[in-house]
């Protein structure tokens, strides 16, 4: 598959598990989505990436992206309290979060969807089936899904 735009999606990978969060990169790039993706380790340096604080207060540098694919379970600062202060937030919170995450904890999901989420995507435990749904998610994100601008 190859995106048709020529500017490339920006994506922040919210993933405290480094293996989980090279499957997201390799799997964007081995099917040619055009993406800059910036990944951070847990929910704090999200809020501090998202809100322009600390080392990424140059917006010039530090871009808004254009969709989050936050994991839920993370030290320090939760995915579902990150998903809150977004919302919260008017100058962010027309964002689209994916929560991409291993719990398919009904509470999980329908605190998600409470706070606003755009997506609640439960990752697979099988490889081939995790590659696909990276394929599908990237396809719809590039090819169908019209975003602001920012």
């Amino acid at each position: 598959m190859i995106h048709k735009s020529v500017s490339p999606l920006r994506i922040l990978l919210v993933e405290d598990n480094p293996a989980h969060a090279e499957l997201v990169i390799r799997s964007f790039k081995s099917h040619t989505i055009n993406s800059e993706i910036h990944h951070v380790i847990n929910g704090e340096v999200a809020l501090d990436y998202l809100f322009q604080r600390g080392e990424y207060a140059d917006p010039e540098k530090n871009l808004q992206p254009h969709v989050i694919l936050l994991d839920i379970r993370m030290p320090k600062v939760n995915g579902l309290d990150v998903l809150r202060e977004l919302k919260a937030s008017e100058e962010l919170r027309h964002i689209p979060v994916i929560i991409l995450t291993t719990s398919d904890a009904e509470q999980d999901v329908n605190k998600a969807y409470q706070n606003y989420v755009n997506s609640y995507l439960v990752k697979p435990v099988e490889f081939d089936k995790f590659m696909q749904l990276m394929e599908e998610l990237g396809f719809y994100w590039l090819n169908w899904n019209h975003y602001q601008k920012v």
